[in-house]
């Protein structure tokens, strides 16, 4: 198991910056096999995660190497590509997705005896969604999943990690990954499909028949925190998330939400 020190310091090797994302989109750096990225007053929670999943042996998340310096953690690289805009067609067919919800019931199954609730985390998860033996990854979006061959290996940038249940997490990722947003937004293939693609996903999970029943709040709940998430960090001024807000981003929730709505009860049965 590796121990954390101080790695190395800044501009001793090049650095690549890691395109995706938001909150430090342009902040992520690759050096050699390690990522840097900003440190967090609630970065050490997300660490002892981490330290736990290597203790536990779960191989689909970078490990905590360090800091270099006292501005920037270092985590080991994850081998592969993420899927990010415009999204290749491997990242959006069935066996993609179906990797991405084993993914995530693994994560879930190795976060299971941390606990964590008596530390900090930069977010918290709505309240009927904070009861639960696993630590939620919070943000499972496509450009957080690492791919190999078409496959999902890792999950990246636990920044909205947070003690909480699973039907938190899964309703997440259905909801990107589906994904749950009127036709109009989703220039790809997965147009048309998305009660298909939710219940591919949870059927994948292996989710529970008294959280299938459940999935629609807690996919509208996710989507109400998520989007507040955004709007307040636009707001306070936040250039990426202000022009993600501004440039269509409050208008798709608009219709994600009436979308979800309208839906309702196709997810409903499509949940089983």
């Amino acid at each position: 198991m590796s121990r954390p020190g101080d790695v190395s310091r800044r501009g001793e090797q090049d650095e690549e910056v890691l395109v995706g994302g938001t909150a430090n989109r342009g902040l992520v750096v690759r050096v050699g096999n390690t990522v840097r990225r900003p440190v967090r007053p609630e970065s050490g929670s997300t660490h002892a995660l981490l330290r736990h999943l290597e203790e536990t042996g779960f191989t689909g998340a970078p490990r905590f190497l360090g800091h270099d310096g006292s501005d920037r953690e270092v985590l080991s690289f994850i081998e592969g590509a993420a899927a990010l805009p415009p999204y290749p067609d491997w990242a959006l067919d069935d066996r993609a997705l179906g990797s991405v919800a084993s993914l995530l019931r693994a994560y879930h199954d190795a976060t299971e005896g941390f606990g964590g609730g008596d530390l900090p985390w930069t977010v918290t998860v709505c309240t009927a969604y904070r009861t639960g033996a696993v630590v939620c990854h919070g943000d499972p979006n496509l450009d957080n999943v690492v791919f190999r061959d078409g496959r999902a290996v890792g999950l990246i940038d636990f920044d909205l990690a947070a003690p909480g249940a699973r039907l938190w997490d899964v309703a997440a990722a259905v909801r990107l990954w589906a994904p749950l947003r009127a036709d109009e937004d989703v220039p790809d293939s997965r147009a048309g499909r998305a009660v298909e693609r939710a219940a591919t996903f949870v059927d994948a999970y292996g989710m529970a028949r008294a959280d299938r029943r459940q999935l629609v709040d807690a996919v509208l709940a996710h989507h109400d925190w998520a989007y507040e998430i955004v709007r307040t960090n636009a707001v306070d001024g936040h250039r990426h998330f202000a022009e993600y807000w501004q440039r269509g981003g409050a208008g798709r929730a608009v219709r994600s939400r009436e979308w979800v709505l309208s839906h309702r009860r196709a997810l409903e049965q499509a949940m089983g």
